[in-house]
């Protein structure tokens, strides 16, 4: 397989997980919607970031580590468990405890830094990706290539692709953001979004390698 095949194929292969709704999309579209746009582009940078980390990791073989040890995988399974349900049920406290009329949750104090970290902490301790670019990534690999070259360029490469969707994504809800931004809207996003990342750390949880 040459460099350039091996470059399309994973892109389609990205595109598909890309725009396949998933923890990512729901941090971003959250940011979005109750933030601002920095934040939520912060957000998603801190996401992208995290898939060079796990492209790098991948291409070098410490990864590996996640699929030949169950002890590494659990560790990391159930820390990222255990931040998704915090996350989440601090959005949901937040939902109930908000009051008409005040500023709409996450715009107070709302950092872009705080916001990334949370987007990398996401993607870094989700074991489910790191399985993922390790499972998939080293067959992309041309064999007279540089692991860690070309690893790092199908991550890039991924994460051009998450840059446009998070974009798109973040422009809608800019468009819709009067609405979108009332607090009682605020609320119900922040209702669903922890719910659903609960969802997401319980699954995380009991799931298997």
């Amino acid at each position: 397989m040459s460099l350039g095949t091996a470059v399309l194929t994973f892109a389609v292969v990205a595109l598909a997980l890309t725009l396949t709704p998933g923890l990512d999309t729901a941090l971003v579209l959250r940011a979005a919607l109750t933030r601002t746009r920095r934040d939520a582009a912060a957000t998603a940078a801190g996401i992208v970031a995290g898939l060079f980390v796990w492209g790098a990791a991948a291409a070098v073989g410490v990864s590996a580590l996640l699929t030949a040890s169950q002890l590494a995988y659990d560790v990391l399974r159930y820390a990222g468990a255990a931040y998704l349900v915090v996350f989440g049920l601090r959005l949901l406290v937040r939902a109930v405890r908000a009051t008409p009329g005040a500023e709409p949750a996450g715009t107070a104090g709302s950092s872009p830094w705080r916001a990334a970290r949370q987007g990398l902490a996401t993607n870094l301790l989700n074991p489910k990706v790191g399985v993922f670019y390790v499972a998939l990534l080293p067959q992309f690999l041309p064999s007279d290539s540089n692991p860690l070259g070309v690893g790092l360029l199908l991550a890039g490469v991924h994460g051009l692709i998450s840059v446009v969707w998070f974009a798109v994504l973040i422009t809608l809800a800019s468009a819709l953001g009067r609405w979108l931004r009332r607090p009682a809207t605020v609320r119900a996003i922040d209702g669903i979004t922890g719910t659903t990342l609960i969802g997401f750390g319980v699954k995380l949880a009991v799931s298997r390698a």
